[in-house]
């Protein structure tokens, strides 16, 4: 499947290589995270690595989980929202549901919050620790469709090693 993004064609990776991308940043996020504990320099080092990583992303980054709102954490790319009701967009549904969401137009999600005009995809998977979700990792993307299946279960791959440092 090929899209435009400013002018550009991209061709979405195709499962083999999503998981080679996933398979080589694995090792490197551990290497990021060794001996570690704080949450906001992993965080970032996490939001970093994969903004910089997986092709066709406009946004990368945490909303943690305070009382009723999702607050802004660490992240990659433009200004976003800073705090998000829980139950309201893709980010506060992610956490009412304990499941991640994919939309592949979110235009046509209910709700939706636009922090940033040019997102046309999001992917939002919770945070846990301690089995409590404590927040999400959300991705947007200025193509419609972008992410799938092989996507979801690479940043679940590594939410579960960041996970691990909290």
């Amino acid at each position: 499947m090929t899209f435009t993004l400013n002018d550009t064609a991209y061709r979405s990776d195709s499962a083999a290589a999503k998981q080679a991308m996933f398979d080589d940043l694995r090792p490197q996020l551990q290497g990021l995270v060794a001996g570690e504990t704080d949450r906001v320099a992993n965080s970032a080092n996490f939001s970093s690595l994969v903004f910089n990583s997986m092709p066709g992303l406009n946004w990368a980054g945490f909303y943690f989980l305070q009382g009723d709102e999702l607050v802004l954490g660490p992240f990659q790319g433009k200004p976003a929202c800073i705090r998000i009701q829980r139950g309201r967009g893709v980010c506060g549904g992610a956490v009412d549901q304990g499941e991640a969401i994919v939309v592949a137009d979110v235009h046509a999600f209910p709700g939706h919050i636009a922090c940033d005009v040019n997102s046309r995809s999001e992917l939002v998977v919770p945070l846990r620790a301690g089995g409590a979700v404590i927040g999400v990792f959300d991705l947007d993307s200025p193509l419609p469709g972008r992410f799938d299946a092989d996507d979801l279960a690479g940043i679940e791959s590594l939410l579960r090693i960041l996970e691990a440092t909290f």
